[in-house]
């Protein structure tokens, strides 16, 4: 996060696709906007103030999530009863009023939108269509469901295939109609529309669908001949579902895999692509990867930054090298997407001619401020993504909406204002641990005027995430914790919070030190087995390991007991950081089950291409000289952890066609010259009690782990809750 290509010109010079002119270079991707609407699909007060946020951050364009364009050929895209789960403009004139002041509201800002028009999800929608609603999901051809493979996605008939030509069509006049300035179609990550454009998913035999170019093609030229040669349209696909590339030899030897084999080449993409411009195509943007091979269009934390900017070259190498050029003569704009929320990476790639613009999803939701920040040269005011995908994708898988993990305002825009104001009543508050939720709470409390001390027993900040930031996989969190020290820093300046560092708070001192309000986030402990206790071999705690690493300098061969995202990052910093032989222990029958698909995909596709070994349904019987004894699960019904294009359904989705578990007992002895312990944490609520036993202020609070172990998201949430409420 340095800002030493400040000024960033090209980032902030105009640009123009088609007939029309952005400000600058900065586009907010695509983000899925669900459950942001009502119950018609008219873009409700929180989905505007989102958007609104980010025109107010300077972005030049801003592009919708998926807004499907034939719910009626799609059951997977509405509720039962018909309630709209995605926003739609396919219906009345009340849901365009909605789009209407959504486009106002960011042309006053000074900004553009685009609206992101796709046919359906198909195969990668949810299953519950067909016991809900009776319907079978739909696709190109006959498909398996990606979260039920067992449930088949019927292909479309030729003539509902035509009516989603004709419904896209209407929704991009109905879009310009409304004020919105261009459309985008989702060909991508195997959305409905790559099902057919990619022969991968489509093996129809007939018709003229059975072209996998068709349908892209009728989109474009129908959107244009309704809306005219002005209309901006831009395209957005991936190179190469990157199948093969991932998996290789398995392609064609699992069978869940085999039926894909056939994806469309990069050749086969490119030449797409130039017909997709002499369609009528204005800008193109440009990724890898589909649900199969999820990290790939979400690039999770261990991932480099810029990681596609070569993807990009590809394309405009390949449209400049033949000539290719939009209908107003000039040269179609390509976007860059992947990990470019680093300032001097985006500015470098467009000064190298990498790409024409750069799009910024999650760094947007981090920080809608961030081209405010960049313009001005505050690069170390930027709250930076850490890739953990825990607001802006499993919140979706999970039933929620599109919030971030570092910024509690994402998707409560509307709620919390980005001012907080001034409190109506000054107290003098006493936050006590300077983890995520600590900083959080004390900076925002003390920006809105209370008199606030932060204490924390050791000398540095930020709690566990000092040992979570410590993996070289991990440096979105190192860049993170540096954040929260610098606005630690800044609160201090502009709003005189008081930091104690090496100061351990009792109940006794704060009760003495006549607080107003008390707000305890004093994190967690980790969780320590009886077997670690008594176990006849070197053994150390996950947590104990990541600060100090020389613990583990006099082992070859460690077992890591415990298969969460903690266990299975020290496995990979132990084997690929430090050379070790590794195994990682699982009780459960998948490892990070609580993970998003894109960060445990790749995680576990990389330990495994490693070397390390996963031993999922595992129980450690005893630990003696040499190694341990493990009761392990043999039976056919535990899932293979290395099958990674396979998700873990949430749990409260129940799979009927799961195989009923028969649990076969195996000994089996690990070999091992060390332990690591990564089996959790536990709440550190011994003070909170301590303050409510002893009155030690009228108002007594747990924010963070110190209430319920969870995720920094859940800390940096409950913390801005927990100071706005004071």
């Amino acid at each position: 996060m340095s800002g030493k290509l400040h000024p960033y010109d090209h980032l902030f010079s105009p640009i123009t696709v088609n007939r029309l002119t952005l400000a600058n270079r900065i586009v907010m991707g695509p983000m899925g906007n669900l459950s942001m609407a009502d119950p018609s699909g008219r873009p409700s007060e929180q989905m505007l103030a989102y958007f609104e946020a980010r025109a107010r951050g300077g972005a030049g364009l801003l592009i919708s999530g998926l807004v499907p364009t034939s719910p009626a050929m799609d059951p997977s895209v509405l509720q039962p009863g018909g309630a709209a789960w995605f926003p739609r403009i396919d219906g009345s004139r009340a849901v365009l009023a909605g789009w209407r002041d959504l486009a106002e509201t960011v042309h006053a800002l000074g900004s553009r939108f685009f609206i992101q028009l796709t046919p359906g999800l198909g195969r990668v929608g949810s299953p519950e269509c067909l016991p809900r609603r009776w319907r079978l999901p739909v696709s190109s051809s006959w498909n398996p469901n990606f979260y039920v493979t067992q449930v088949p996605s019927r292909p479309l008939l030729h003539r509902e295939v035509r009516r989603i030509v004709r419904d896209t069509g209407q929704a991009a006049i109905d879009a310009m109609a409304s004020g919105i300035d261009g459309v985008q179609l989702h060909g991508h990550e195997g959305y409905l529309l790559e099902q057919f454009a990619n022969p991968a998913f489509n093996r129809r035999r007939l018709g003229r669908y059975a072209d996998w170019q068709a349908l892209g093609l009728d989109l474009v030229t129908e959107i244009r001949r309704r809306c005219g040669p002005d209309f901006p349209i831009m395209y957005r696909i991936d190179l190469s579902l990157g199948l093969r590339a991932a998996y290789g030899e398995r392609l064609e030897a699992e069978p869940a895999l085999r039926r894909f084999r056939a994806e469309r080449s990069v050749a086969e993409t490119l030449l797409y692509l130039g017909r997709l411009v002499a369609a009528g195509v204005d800008m193109i943007d440009v990724d890898l990867g589909c649900y199969e091979t999820w990290w790939l269009p979400h690039p999770p934390g261990p991932m480099p930054p810029g990681a596609y900017l070569r993807v990009a070259r590809c394309v405009k190498d390949y449209l400049a090298a033949r000539g290719i050029r939009g209908g107003n003569g000039a040269p179609v704009p390509v976007a860059a997407v992947g990990k470019l929320g680093y300032p001097d990476i985006a500015e470098a790639a467009l000064r190298e001619g990498m790409c024409d613009a750069v799009l910024l999803a999650r760094p947007l939701l981090a920080d809608p401020d961030w081209p405010r920040k960049v313009y001005s040269g505050r690069v170390d005011a930027i709250i930076p993504c850490i890739g953990d995908h825990e607001g802006c994708l499993n919140e979706i898988v999970r039933g929620g909406h599109i919030q971030c993990t570092v910024n509690p305002r994402t998707g409560f825009e509307a709620k919390y204002p980005a001012d907080p104001g001034r409190a109506p009543l000054s107290l003098r508050v006493a936050v006590v641990g300077a983890g995520p939720a600590g900083i959080t709470a004390a900076c925002l409390a003390a920006a809105r005027g209370h008199g606030v001390t932060l204490f924390e027993a050791a000398e540095r900040v930020g709690g566990w995430l000092r040992a979570g930031s410590v993996p070289a996989i991990k440096f979105e969190v190192a860049n993170y914790l540096a954040h929260l020290e610098h606005r630690l820093t800044e609160a201090a300046r502009a709003h005189g919070l008081d930091f104690r560092p090496g100061t351990a708070a009792t109940a006794e001192g704060l009760k003495a030190g006549g607080f107003d309000a008390i707000l305890c986030c004093t994190g967690s402990t980790a969780l320590v087995p009886d077997l670690a206790r008594t176990a006849a071999l070197p053994s150390v705690l996950a947590v104990d390991l990541l600060l100090d690493r020389g613990l583990a300098a006099g082992a070859r061969r460690i077992v890591v007991v415990g298969g969460g995202d903690v266990g299975c990052e020290t496995a990979h910093m132990l084997a690929f950081e430090f050379g070790k032989e590794v195994s990682v222990v699982e009780q459960g029958e998948s490892f990070m089950a609580a993970s998003c698909t894109a960060n445990r995909g790749y995680l576990l596709r990389a330990l495994s291409r490693q070397g390390v070994r996963l031993v999922p349904a595992a129980r450690v019987a005893a630990i003696r000289a040499g190694g341990l004894d493990l009761v392990v699960d043999g039976s056919a019904t535990v899932p293979d952890p290395t099958a990674v294009w396979r998700p873990v359904l949430p749990r409260n989705i129940h799979n009927p066609f799961t195989r009923k578990a028969e649990r076969v007992e195996i000994r089996r002895f690990l070999e091992a010259d060390m332990v690591v312990f990564a089996v959790g944490m536990q709440p550190n609520a011994s003070l909170h009690r301590a303050c409510l036993e002893q009155h030690a202020a009228p108002v007594v609070r747990p924010a963070g782990d110190s209430f319920r172990v969870g995720r920094i998201f859940d800390a940096t949430k409950g913390a801005h809750a927990a100071a706005m409420a004071l």
